[in-house]
């Protein structure tokens, strides 16, 4: 039985040439974002809804 410690919680994002890519996101994010929402990622910080 894990403790879920090690889960981790990938969303699948399309981007804006159509192609899509596999990013991981913390728990909080993962909670917040339903299909169609928009994700930001800049360089340096975690990925968060924008």
């Amino acid at each position: 039985m894990t403790d879920g410690s090690n889960m981790y919680r990938y969303v699948e994002i399309r981007l804006a040439d159509g192609s899509t890519t596999k990013v991981r996101v913390g728990r909080d994010l993962w909670k917040s974002v339903e299909a169609g929402d928009r994700i930001v990622k800049r360089p340096g910080a975690d990925p968060v809804k924008g």
